[in-house]
């Protein structure tokens, strides 16, 4: 007798970043699912995240006087969309998805970051035991690194936990040559593939540490006078950034696509205060080009181990930060093995069907439901450093 088929799970994706790395994975992540079959919803401010099936949900980042409205709010959407799981992304969303189901619909929260280490003082001791208290609501927590889920139990977060490491859609980022690439850019005179170049992706703020870049950068410049850095992305920090710069310093402003920058780098660098696990440096590994990145969650676990030495500086140390970065501008044979390394680890452990793949573990532990059949993952493992 044949068995009876079955309809999708219905899943809510929730999300108050509508751009930056956390809005990146959701997008990622739900083309993945509606590609496997899945009856995939996004609720975002202005409901931009998902097309047709995107619902707006009206929502400032921080908690605020509106919270209780924007928890009214998300509870309209969960009732209109009345889905099987709410996968909450951030901790904005984590609040007040957890405030408007209360358990009543299995939940998932994905903190990518937790809320805790971007405060201090009595802010950090309360957003601590909001997650303590928000863990009975939560089904399952999702980390995107060993080391998120270790600072969550370490600040008293209990709750079943998985972790699932961030992935990219790698096809979005192939090596592609780096003379051509920076010649399509708007960068500075001295472009050329010889001229040394330094890019850091990521919106500018507090967490993404370019201040701290910028206190390395005259070492850089001192080793390397021709050297070159390029700022890509905008955000709060933007005005306090500019006054401290020189003229070696470009700033890219947001771009739609940080794909060309990445390939235009004989280095990427990020030298983030605090992470879940990064995206910037998936992507730039994705494009063959070798990254210098804080150790901070997620960034030993990102690198291939051969990288590790060469790679993983201090939060918040300048002058490591511009040894590592000296240390790969002058050898260029160093800086083309480590970037076929860094693509060929992406492409094995960082593609996005791999990490759809094992969301929809997670759910269906929670909802018992079949495996959707996922696209096959690319064969593609051919590395180039043009």
């Amino acid at each position: 007798m044949p068995q009876p088929v079955l309809p999708p799970p219905r899943v809510l994706h929730v999300s108050q970043p509508v751009d930056g790395g956390v809005a990146r994975v959701v997008l990622d992540l739900v083309a993945a699912q509606r590609a496997a079959g899945l009856d995939v919803h996004v609720a975002s401010p202005g409901g931009v995240l998902a097309g047709g099936r995107g619902h707006a949900w009206a929502a400032t980042r921080s908690p605020g006087p509106a919270l209780w409205s924007e928890v009214r709010e998300l509870a309209r959407v969960v009732s209109l969309v009345r889905p099987d799981l709410v996968h909450a992304h951030s901790a904005k969303a984590g609040l007040a998805v957890r405030l408007a189901v209360r358990g009543r619909v299995p939940t998932v929260f994905q903190p990518h970051a937790w809320s805790f280490e971007a405060v201090g003082g009595v802010t950090a001791a309360l957003a601590r035991a909001w997650e303590r208290h928000g863990a009975r609501w939560t089904a399952r927590l999702v980390c995107v690194s060993e080391a998120e889920r270790h600072t969550g139990r370490r600040a008293g977060v209990g709750g079943a936990a998985r972790v699932v490491p961030n992935g990219i859609a790698v096809d979005r980022f192939p090596p592609l040559d780096r003379g051509a690439s920076r010649a399509a850019l708007p960068l500075p005179p001295a472009r050329d593939a010889a001229t040394p170049l330094v890019v850091c992706v990521g919106r500018l703020c507090r967490q993404k540490g370019q201040d701290v870049l910028l206190r390395a950068w005259p070492a850089v410049t001192a080793a390397l006078p021709a050297a070159r850095l390029a700022l890509v992305g905008d955000g709060p920090d933007a005005g306090a950034l500019r006054a401290r710069a020189d003229g070696s310093v470009l700033f890219a402003g947001a771009v739609p696509d940080a794909a060309p920058w990445y390939r235009a780098a004989d280095v990427v660098v990020l030298p983030s205060r605090w992470e879940g696990m990064a995206l910037a440096p998936l992507e730039a590994m994705a494009c063959a080009r070798p990254v210098v990145v804080t150790e901070v969650n997620g960034a030993r676990e990102s690198l291939p181990s051969d990288l590790v030495p060469h790679a993983l500086v201090p939060p918040e140390n300048p002058d490591a930060l511009a040894r590592a970065l000296i240390a790969l501008l002058e050898d260029r044979a160093l800086r083309d093995r480590l970037g076929d390394r860094a693509r060929h680890h992406v492409l094995d452990h960082h593609d996005v069907r791999h990490t759809a793949r094992a969301i929809e573990e997670v759910y269906r532990e929670l909802l018992g439901t079949a495996p959707p059949t996922y696209a096959a993952a690319t064969k593609d493992r051919e590395c180039t450093n043009p």
